[in-house]
């Protein structure tokens, strides 16, 4: 039922997480995408009654994610250019 809050923010959570991983899937703001997933996954580990290991998991690699940057062939890289560490 929707009526519930612990429904009701799981539902947005779930919402908040399909959009990341859009921008993540494009490579659109990787590193703010990044950042949400984190965010979104210490949510979901908040909200929801068990504690997932996935979640851990997802949260490591959103971190990731957002500390490499994007990738050569993301819609970032195209257009603000890719940052090469040497």
């Amino acid at each position: 039922m929707l009526g519930d809050t612990g429904d009701t923010a799981t539902l947005i959570l779930r919402g908040a997480s399909l959009v990341v991983a859009v921008l993540l899937v494009i490579g659109l703001a990787t590193p703010l995408a990044g950042m949400g997933d984190a965010a979104i996954q210490i949510g979901i580990v908040l909200v929801g009654r068990g504690f997932g290991s996935l979640s851990v998991v997802a949260t490591a690699l959103g971190l990731a994610l957002a500390m490499l940057g994007p990738g050569a062939w993301s819609v970032d890289a195209r257009l603000f250019g890719r940052k090469r560490i040497v």
